[in-house]
């Protein structure tokens, strides 16, 4: 579907834009970076209608501070996916037919017209009281509320007037009030009256056998037609086959007439309510049209969060440098492609600045080049509209007054033109537009004419590009382009890595180094006779080909180096592992050398202390003197007090402290292994209430439940046993035994 610029004059609200937006970026360069495709994925996601019109008429701002303002409010919008404040619902019926009315005097809204203006007020208030609540959280959407003025006086006076099931209440005007309580009065009357008849002419046997049925929303009687003249009434139709004719009693036309003159009289005064109500409301029609703007907007906002959470997108942080540093970006409609398709994405990472201006981006066909030079003009696109990116949190990004696109093929039958032709066109635009705040992207820059001619003019355009300071990424093949990115301070070259042994696309960037295009390799693993490429190879400049196969042997060293790089940063984090895990296990062996240490110095000197009462006790043994003994015993107590006098406070408290501990785990051991040994003796005493009991017999060896002692059975009497132990007998219960053997 082409994409078509809307009317941005139409709705201000909407696209505060700049109407020289349209000529900084081009329908072209939207086209180019396929930024329809992803504004289709955001209208998806809008819940109202005229949200996703607008969603599809998004386009990039033309003022840095109106972007900043629409990426602040998605990022709130989309924070509140992940908070417990979610922001209330903001759906809506449109009210443009409505607001056309408004605008016309002497018009009358409809009932349920009047309904959806006002549960758009009562949307707009319920924002009103939320974001106020949570400004905290956020800031930029209750900004964009406050500026609505809040109005309760609307859904006041539309529900004094209508309920909730869309109807004129009774109490709208003391006049229908009255009309309606007379309907229902005649409405009783009816029925009563053809009640009465009803049950006078079936006795009569008149009426066939389903009695009544409504006509014309009037209840009649089913006369058989050869009574029709018995029945008093007026005929309000007949049956498909003649046999039946319907009648109206007469009692009940009576208040039938009188029900339809209150019918009519209800309509007009009903009429009259509406026509009240709608000049009520009439002198709010622009806050009204403000206030479906704003929900249209919070729509738009909303889908916008949800698509950047189905792409894992955020808001890198925003510079005024001129920086772009897109750190492991993904292209939006590829990443979501292959997330379906349960297939891997691969990231980039680039970065322009002003002493980087320029990247020329070289390798084979195939390799991602292009795909990387559109992930960073539609991520630039839907930046600069608002929408978050997938990209590293710790991405930067700026904004370009001016986007240029060159991509793809771009011939032109309606005019005549050519790829080249086209090309040099365009490039006519780029001079014309180009400075410092321009970013341009060009794919295979300087192709679709003579390589050394069209590269000569490609080095030309790509050297003013370079003295107005534009920023730009191009794709290339020319050797030419990769020698001047070289030669120029402020360009770089980058390639698309390749595995020059399996000749198959890495698609990773590698900033700082041209790629080779693999030519004669790519020729050779595609089955092209090695012969014919050596006379290829012989057609060319020597030069040409000895360049080429350097910057390609290059390539590959890189690559083996990536690989190198790759195993060393394993083996590092290998070791690191093995060396926590080593200092973890040295710390515990420190530990427990110091336990052992303190357990043989405590020992020791119990030893010593031991030693020193033994030769106290022996000297008393021998002289058998008290005082010298009490005395050398109170020296070794005073002694011993002395030295744990010395210990820290903090010491003994962790020493308290330890065996606190332990006495509260062995505690909890102590009472695990209660709880256990008592669910086991449970499990136990079930098992032995479950089992059989034996039937004992004079003789039999037994033993007590929770004895060991085996005896025999001397006695049974009345469920009693003497059991005979050989040294003593007893008297037992029989439930209390256990049988042995017989």
């Amino acid at each position: 579907m082409p994409f078509k610029y809307p009317n941005i004059n139409s709705n201000p609200y909407l696209c505060p834009l700049a109407n020289n937006n349209v000529a900084n970026i081009q329908s072209k360069t939207l086209q180019d970076l396929e930024f329809p495709t992803v504004l289709q994925q955001v209208a998806s996601r809008c819940n109202t209608e005229l949200g996703k019109q607008a969603a599809l008429e998004v386009i990039p701002f033309s003022e840095e501070s109106q972007m900043r303002n629409a990426l602040g409010t998605t990022s709130e919008y989309l924070s509140s996916f992940i908070s417990d404040n979610r922001i209330p619902n903001h759906g809506f019926d449109t009210i443009n037919s409505e607001l056309q009315l408004l605008k016309i005097e002497n018009t009358t809204l409809e009932l349920q017209g009047f309904k959806r203006i006002a549960t758009i007020c009562d949307s707009i208030t319920t924002h009103h009281k939320f974001f106020k609540k949570f400004k905290e959280y956020y800031p930029l959407l209750n900004d964009s509320v406050a500026q609505l003025e809040s109005n309760t006086e609307i859904p006041i006076l539309i529900n004094g007037v209508i309920d909730r099931f869309g109807e004129v209440k009774d109490n709208a005007s003391d006049a229908l009030l009255s009309i309606r309580r007379q309907m229902n009065h005649a409405r009783s009357k009816i029925s009563q009256s053809f009640g009465s008849a009803l049950a006078t002419y079936q006795t009569s046997d008149y009426l066939d056998d389903i009695r009544e049925s409504v006509v014309e929303n009037r209840r009649v009687l089913a006369v058989k037609a050869m009574y029709r003249r018995k029945v008093k009434g007026t005929v309000m139709g007949t049956s498909k086959t003649g046999s039946i004719v319907y009648i109206e009693p007469e009692a009940a036309l009576r208040y039938s007439r009188e029900l339809n003159n209150l019918e009519f009289e209800e309509k007009e005064e009903v009429q009259r309510i509406l026509n009240n109500l709608t000049n009520q409301i009439r002198p709010f029609r622009a806050l009204l049209r403000k206030y479906q703007d704003y929900l249209t907007q919070i729509d738009v906002t909303a889908a916008k969060a949800k698509h950047a959470q189905d792409i894992n997108a955020l808001l890198p942080k925003l510079n005024k440098s001129n920086r772009l540093y897109l750190r492991d970006a993904y292209h939006p409609l590829l990443f979501l492609s292959n997330k379906r398709n349960n297939q891997k994405t691969y990231p980039q990472t680039i970065e322009l600045h002003d002493e980087n201006r320029i990247i020329v981006i070289s390798g084979p066909n195939a390799g991602g080049k292009s795909i990387t030079l559109k992930t960073i003009g539609l991520l630039q696109l839907m930046l600069q509209s608002g929408m978050l990116i997938p990209v590293h949190e710790r991405s930067e990004v700026c904004f370009f007054d001016k986007i240029l696109t060159d991509i793809g093929d771009n011939q032109s039958i309606e005019n005549h033109l050519s790829t080249y032709s086209y090309r040099l066109k365009n490039m006519n635009q780029f001079l014309k537009r180009c400075n410092n705040r321009t970013l341009f992207l060009i794919d295979e820059f300087g192709t679709g004419s003579d390589p050394e001619l069209g590269g000569a003019l490609a080095e030309a355009f790509l050297e003013v590009f370079y003295e107005r300071e534009s920023y730009g990424v191009i794709t290339t093949h020319y050797a030419n382009l990769k020698a001047l990115a070289n030669e120029l301070p402020n360009m770089s070259n980058a390639n698309m890595l390749f595995d020059g042994r399996t000749l198959e696309p890495t698609f990773q960037l590698m900033l700082g180094e041209a790629g080779s295009s693999f030519t004669f390799e790519v020729a050779q693993k595609n089955g092209i006779p090695y012969s014919l490429i050596n006379k290829a190879k012989k057609k060319i400049e020597r030069g040409k080909v000895r360049f080429d196969a350097t910057i390609a042997k290059l390539q590959k060293e890189r690559s083996k180096m990536a690989e190198t790089g790759s195993r060393l940063k394993e083996e590092e984090s290998k070791a690191r592992e093995e060396a926590a895990r080593l200092e973890k296990l040295n710390a515990k062996v420190k530990s427990k050398l110091e336990n052992y240490q303190e357990l043989y110095d405590h020992d020791q000197r119990m030893i010593q202390l031991g030693n020193k009462v033994n030769v106290a006790a022996d000297k008393y043994f021998q002289d058998n003197k008290k005082r010298p003994l009490v005395s050398e015993l109170l020296r070794l107590v005073e002694t011993e007090n002395s030295k744990r006098k010395k210990k820290s406070a903090n010491q003994a408290k962790v020493e308290r402290s330890k065996k606190a501990q332990v006495a509260e785990e062995v505690q909890k051991e102590v009472k695990v292994i209660r709880e256990k040994k008592q669910v086991e003796k449970k499990k136990a005493v079930k098992k032995e209430k479950n089992k059989p009991r034996p039937v004992f017999e004079i003789g039999d060896r037994v033993r007590m439940i929770d004895g060991k002692a085996v005896g025999s059975i001397d006695k049974l009497e009345k469920g009693k046993a003497i059991v005979n132990y050989g040294v003593f007998t007893t008297n037992v219960n029989v439930d209390q035994l256990e049988f042995v053997g017989k």
